[in-house]
């Protein structure tokens, strides 16, 4: 226990004084790039749009000198710079939310001491809060939130992230006179911790000498640099689905540049028919204009074919999807985390606080004879300090009485709720004990439990807490009512073994004391006395039933990893719905260890439960997991969780859990609940399908595109969409309907599904016939409108003849017609359902951008003029348009009944 000299707290008068004095916790954060830099840097590195201004400064020039059009000129530069500043914008919004969300939510939390109404009280407060001057409890997992020195306690600190070092470095409190100074760096100084290191081990209390940036993190923060972004299986699918398409673009390009020129040749000479007189020196200024105009043509077909927005659509998408997470307690902390998570095959989870609700409560002590207590106070008083003193001397959590109420801080789950059991009472007990600390073992998963060596007047012994099985197997004696010592006879192991299984059976965790007259070291455990043991309950989380049960319907296989023994941890998995067949295994860590990897690859597919687990299992499982092609997830919140959570494809840290966890995790599941990591693989799911729906609609507009520029010039049509048109048609399809398509609702439906194949195109059966039966259809129904005179008479004939013998008001009816038709597609690429209006309410976003589009579309009729080729229509006319476009609602349904959805 802490005294009153090793921690003299501050109020929040002294702390506020403090930092105006010697300043924030707060880092100064890294100079993000503004909006007008990122503009830039897609103007300077897209090269498609360096392309398009290279042949924007060749028609300027012809401009000049009298062979070009200064209005398509003025077009092209029009549509470029606001085709790129959508862009550009959108992604950098959503990258600033996200970046705003994380800044939020992931900052770490300390326990400070801190003084209230003459009490001392263990608060959890932001890192940015600490002041110089506050006093710090380091557990191990935890991340040093500030320069200082050790006043109590002996932990061990790793400080790769500063001085590279992977080994740990052993910190004790510093002795009487010793001097600070922070303009000393010393990673070897036995005393000092610096912010950025991490605890390994044991526990201690801080005294906070500098913060923010005049820590040694601080003056190094600004030479840190993030790893390299991974790639998720999703962008991988992504950019060579966008390969495959630029490709298609290129040659269409290229094609269509040459289907111009032969149309400039044969279909509309200026001078006599044939290629002897175009060719002719007298001609030669239109054979530049043409030349100019088959360029441009071509490399506008190539930007409108290319999707170079689709890799960056995860961002987009999951930025879309951020709020809507942590609605649900989900934090993603790398942006590809949420979709990666749609495609898992296995979910190796946690027991405590995630399956289970990890309010564990103690409700019986059982002595060595077989006795059970259910209340503390009812246990037989040399007994009960016995005990008293195996709880509040041998843990890792803080207990302190303020206001007559106690207050437990620090520990874990299980020894916070040894200390309520103990309660006031207790807690005030043993301060009069006035035992110290001579020697202490941390619990580990290989051992299985933890000691302390302590000194004093009441006890002059070791007291080891653990695993019930572990510590009996040792103990040759037993202490009775009164603390007189027994030989542990067969009879009496046999009872309490018997104890021990009821509890298990009952799915409680059952937790054994004793003593030991050995030190610490490697003969601790022989002839150990058994104090006794208790049975703690933790209730199963309601809604995880329904969580497994969902996550079982969605095709992910579902692991309960627990330290627990074997026969309780099974009774949880059963009581959870996880064990349901005979074929059902759980194993041992020991199971496990006995098995080759070729043996764990056969019995995983059966694998529900393992017990006893070691953090190298995870690891293990983890590892044999993706060797069977499997993507994997995995729940963690410890130290040792670490490295499964970095080498799992997708890794869950728990809000309460160690902040070495959550960086090496890609999701924080902020509320611990197993329901909400099943929540994340249905965000994962949306996210995919949305991006899927997202590249129906976009390259259903590429196809049909790309054939009507290139089939139009040998039907004797030219080309019927501009260059400013298409441009305009490229805004539609690459952000405006990102934005409309990436906010789709998750439904509940998509948990149906099978969990997609690393090795699965992204593009599936159901979405090729969409392409290419929309795709052929946008394409005939173009070229239709165009060459069947009926078409031409709705539209009046006294306007501008501009191409091809078309008037501007034809011209302009066909624009909108693509454009409009094109949209409502949009529509048909949302749902695959036959009813297009399905949870249309939940994407009012959708709705809004469509009409956005079509309001922006009337518009350009009226001030698009000559850049856009376009000219007002009547009433009558919109009326022609609206309904030659609504056309493209019932294809796209009969397509769907013809091509019903088959499960993939």
């Amino acid at each position: 226990m802490l005294n009153d000299q090793q921690v003299n707290a501050l109020t929040d008068q002294e702390a506020e004084e403090s930092r105006k004095k010697y300043g924030s916790n707060a880092l100064t954060p890294p100079e993000q790039s503004s909006f007008w830099a990122e503009l830039w840097d897609t103007f300077r590195g897209d090269a498609l749009i360096r392309i398009l201004t290279v042949a924007l400064i060749i028609t300027v020039v012809f401009a000049i000198v009298g062979v070009g059009d200064w209005l398509e000129a003025v077009g092209i530069a029009i549509a470029v710079a606001l085709a790129t500043t959508v862009s550009t914008y959108s992604e950098y919004s959503n990258n600033q939310l996200f970046q705003k969300l994380q800044d939020e939510y992931s900052k770490i939390m300390c326990k400070v001491f801190r003084k209230r109404d003459g009490q001392v009280q263990v608060r959890d407060l932001k890192i940015d809060e600490i002041v110089t001057g506050d006093f710090v409890l380091l557990q191990a997992g935890d991340k040093v939130s500030a320069d200082g020195v050790l006043v109590s306690g002996e932990i061990k600190v790793n400080q790769a992230s500063l001085n590279g070092e992977s080994e740990d470095a052993k910190k004790a409190p510093a002795p009487a006179g010793y001097q600070y100074d922070e303009t000393k760096v010393d990673f070897l100084d036995p005393c000092k911790v610096y912010r950025g290191s991490v605890v390994t081990s044991g526990e201690a209390v801080m005294e906070v000498k500098c913060v923010g940036d005049k820590s040694q993190f601080g003056r190094l923060a600004s030479e840190l640099k993030e790893d390299e972004e991974r790639e998720s299986p999703l962008k991988v699918k992504l950019g060579k689905v966008a390969d495959a398409i630029s490709r298609f673009g290129y040659i269409g390009g290229t094609l269509i540049a040459i289907a111009f020129m032969l149309n400039c040749v044969f279909f509309t000479p200026t001078l006599l028919p044939g290629a002897a007189s175009y060719f002719s020196g007298a001609n030669l200024m239109q054979i530049l204009r043409d030349l100019v105009a088959s360029i441009t043509l071509a490399v506008v077909i190539i930007v409108v074919a290319v999707p170079e927005g689709l890799p960056m659509m995860v961002a987009l998408v999951s930025g879309l999807n951020m709020k809507k997470l942590l609605k649900d307690n989900i934090l993603i902390r790398e942006i590809d985390g949420a979709e990666t998570a749609g495609s898992l095959n296995i979910l190796f989870s946690d027991k405590t606080g995630t399956i289970t609700k990890g309010a564990l409560q103690v409700t019986s002590f059982i002595s060595p004879e077989d006795k059970e207590y259910t209340d503390y106070t009812a246990i037989p008083q040399k007994l009960q300090e016995m005990l008293l003193i195996n709880i509040c001397g041998n843990t890792n959590a803080i207990a302190l009485v303020s206001g007559g109420a106690l207050q437990v801080t620090g520990g874990n789950a299980t020894e916070r709720a040894l200390h309520q059991f103990v309660g006031v009472e207790g807690t005030l007990a043993y301060e009069t004990y006035k035992l110290s600390c001579a020697d202490r073992l941390m619990f580990n998963s290989a051992n299985k439990y933890s000691a302390s060596l302590l000194t004093g007047g009441k006890l002059d012994r070791a007291i080891i807490k653990g695993a019930p099985e572990k510590l009996l197997a040792h103990c040759t004696r037993y202490y009775d009512e009164n603390l007189e010592v027994h030989p542990l006879t067969d009879q009496v192991r046999a009872a309490l073994e018997a104890r021990m299984s009821q509890l298990s059976e009952k799915a409680m965790r059952v937790l054994a004391f004793a003593t030991s007259d050995n030190r610490i070291g490697e003969h601790l455990l022989q002839d150990m006395t058994f104090v006794g043991m208790v049975g703690i309950r933790d209730e199963l989380r309601p809604e995880a039933v329904e969580a497994i049960r969902t996550a079982k319907r969605a095709g992910i296989q579902v692991v309960m990893v627990t330290g627990d023994k074997k026969e309780t941890a099974a009774a949880i998995a059963r009581d959870a719905k996880l064990i349901e067949s005979p074929d059902d295994l759980t194993l041992t860590s020991d199971d496990m260890a006995a098995m080759s990897d070729e043996e764990l690859k056969k019995a995983l597919p059966h694998l529900r439960v393992v017990a006893r687990a070691l953090p190298t299992d995870k690891s293990r499982l983890v590892r044999v997991s993706q060797e069977l092609n499997l993507v994997v997830g995995m729940t963690g919140d410890g130290v040792n969780d670490a490295p499964a959570l970095k080498k799992a494809d997708v890794g869950f840290a728990m809000g309460s859990g160690t902040e070495v966890s959550k960086e090496a995790a890609e999701i924080t599941i902020l509320d611990d609940n197993f329901n909400s990591v099943v929540k994340t693989v249905l965000y994962g799911r949306t996210i995919y399908n949305n991006i899927r729906k997202f590249i129906v609609f976009q390259l259903t507009i590429n196809i049909s595109a790309v054939l009507i520029a290139l089939i139009g010039p040998f039907l004797g049509m030219g080309t019927p969409l501009s260059v400013t048109q298409m441009l305009w048609v490229n805004i539609v399809m690459d952000t405006l309907a990102a934005l409309a398509l990436g906010g789709e609702p998750a439904l509940d439906r998509y948990m149906d599904e099978k969990p997609k194949r690393r090795d699965e195109s992204i593009i599936s059966k159901n979405m090729w016939s969409s392409l290419l039966v929309m795709g052929i259809y946008l394409t005939a129904a173009s070229l239709l409108f165009l060459l069947h005179p009926f078409f031409q008479g709705l539209f009046r004939a006294d306007g501008q003849m501009i191409y091809q013998g078309h008037d501007i008001y034809f011209m302009t009816g066909f624009f909108c017609f693509y454009v409009l038709s094109a949209m409502l597609n949009g529509f048909n690429a949302r749902t695959d359902k036959v009813n297009i209006f399905d949870n249309i309410t939940q994407n009012r976003m959708f709705l809004a951008v469509m009409g956005l589009i079509a309001v922006v579309q009337v518009l350009m009729t009226f001030v698009g003029g000559s850049i856009l080729r376009t000219a007002p229509l009547t009433a009558s006319e919109w009326g022609v348009v609206v309904l030659l476009s609504l056309v493209v609602l019932p294809v796209g349904t009969l397509r769907k009944l013809v091509f019903p959805q088959k499960a993939e």
